[in-house]
Parts: C-alpha cells; structure tokens; sequence
C-alpha cells in the first residue's frame, strides 16, 4: 500500500488550515481529491480524540461562547428541492466556547441552534472547566435552561444582548445584518464583573474560523457538501488553533502553552505525527474476487 511522505501529509494539513479548497490542495500537492478527503477523515478523527481527551480540567477564568452559521450540500430554504437529498443538508451551526485569557478553545459542537444543542454544549464545556467562570454568551434564549442545567448557581453569568436598528430595503436579502446601535448587560446568575461582560474574542475566533477554514467562506460554492467533512475539519481547525497557531497577545505563545496543556509549540509535522499515530493502521490485503 502506498503511504504520502510526511512533507506531502504536511502540506495537506497546512494548506487544508490555512483556508485553501480541497481541489486546489490536490492540484498543488500533485495528489488525488480522494487522499485529500481520506486524510482529511483520518485527521478529523484523530484531532476530535485527542482534543477530547486533552483538553481537560481548564483554569479559566473568564469564558466567552457563540455560535457561528453555514451550511451543509444547500441552505435549509432550498433542501426540499435538492434532486439528491444529503444527510444532514442545511443551516450547519458551529457552537464554540473560548478562553478570554489565554485564547483557548476550550469545547465545540457542530449542528442546530435549538435548545437541545445548547445543553450539550454546554454539559461539554462544564466538564471542561476546573473552577467556577465568568460565563458571557450573546442573547439567544437557549442559553438560559442550557447554563442553568450545566452549571446551577455555580458560575458568573451575564448576557450581552445587541439592539439592532431597522434594516435598510437596500440590505433585504444580502449577508450583512442590520446596524448595531448600541447593547445592554443583563446578569443572569452570581456575580459577574460588567466590565468583563462581553463576547468579542468569542466572535474574533469565529472570524477565524471563516478566514482559515475554505467551507465557511460566504458567497462561494467552498460550502461543505458533507457534514461528516464539515466535523473533520473543525476538529483539525481546533487542534491548530489551540497548539501550533502563536498569538502576538500572547507573545507568541500558543492557547495550549498559555494554559498550560502544552510546554511547547507544536510545528505542523508535530501535528501530522499525532495524526498518523493516531490513525488506524491498514490490515492486510483481502483475497481477490474473480469476475463472473
């Protein structure tokens, strides 16, 4: 069985991180479209594992969560026209939960905005934490049974709630949302500082997420037509984020070394050791069936 060098695997999970398209990456690395997809499972895999089994026992002290819109194969108003319907087509929604601190990103889930979601993300990121946390969210509801079912009374909670004004009839059916004139602090439980009651780092990593990760970017057909490849490749974003990605607020260190889960900065062939090691092995080659 052939095997890529370990140069080629870390020129497809660098190009893969840093925002290139998947048929591009195969132009590029001179590879088939279908051992960029491969690698880009096994990565997904071996990230999502160890990312879950790393990122434990956090010392944070204040956390920022939110969440971040795509969509999988079609946007949820055109799914019922789809010609070929696909598992888990429309509005993909990305739930992530950030350090304010040192920047990691503590937990992600990937699926619908309801309720149900927002409790299991939330139970995920309480499982998470080593200590009581300020806690800021946005105002979408589903946040207040999901916080107060993970967490009780034992956590800071505020919401920043934004007002928007009356969108233009210029801006009717484009991306950009209506003009934010202004926002309010409501306490939720315990005691929150005001002066730390915000979700900008939050959305500052979402804007990330849309710059280095191709199916995120809007107004382009780069939209994730699997929502398998979809989780992969959060899962691999999240693992470079946190330990090879350097932060000039951290002084170039890493989200992992600045909380402690890491003692040195991880480089890209680091990375796509951990993924080979953590891949499964090929088993031996079957018999051969004769044609009929």
């Amino acid at each position: 069985m052939n095997k890529l060098s370990i140069e080629t695997r870390v020129q497809i999970l660098s190009m893969l991180c840093e925002g290139s398209s998947m048929r591009s990456i195969s132009r590029v690395a001179d590879v088939s479209i279908n051992t960029v997809s491969k690698l880009l499972v096994d990565a997904g895999k071996a990230c999502a594992a160890f990312h879950d089994d790393k990122v434990r026992g956090v010392k944070a002290r204040r956390v920022q969560v939110d969440e971040i819109w795509s969509f999988t194969a079609a946007k949820q108003k055109n799914v019922a026209k789809m010609k070929v319907p696909v598992a888990g087509a429309g509005d993909t929604w990305t739930w992530t939960a950030i350090d304010a601190e040192t920047k990691l990103l503590i937990t992600w889930l990937i699926g619908g905005r309801d309720s149900e979601y927002a409790m299991a993300f939330m139970d995920d990121l309480r499982s998470r934490l080593a200590n009581r946390v300020q806690l800021t969210s946005d105002g979408h509801k589903a946040y207040l049974e999901a916080v107060e079912g993970a967490f009780g009374s034992d956590v800071d909670y505020a919401m920043l709630v934004k007002i928007f004004g009356a969108a233009p009839e210029t801006m009717k059916g484009r991306y950009s949302p209506a003009e934010c004139i202004g926002a309010r602090k409501e306490r939720i439980e315990g005691n929150p500082d005001p002066k730390h009651v915000s979700t900008s780092f939050a959305e500052r990593q979402n804007l990330t997420m849309r710059m280095q990760m191709r199916r995120f970017t809007r107004l382009t057909n780069a939209f994730s037509k699997k929502f398998e490849n979809h989780m992969h490749m959060v899962a691999l974003y999240t693992v470079w984020y946190n330990y090879v990605k350097q932060h000039k607020s951290l002084k170039g260190l890493s989200p992992a070394m600045a909380s402690g889960l890491s003692d040195t900065l991880w480089s890209m062939k680091d990375m796509a050791e951990m993924v080979d090691a953590n891949s499964p092995k090929p088993g031996p080659r079957g018999p051969y069936k004769k044609a009929a």
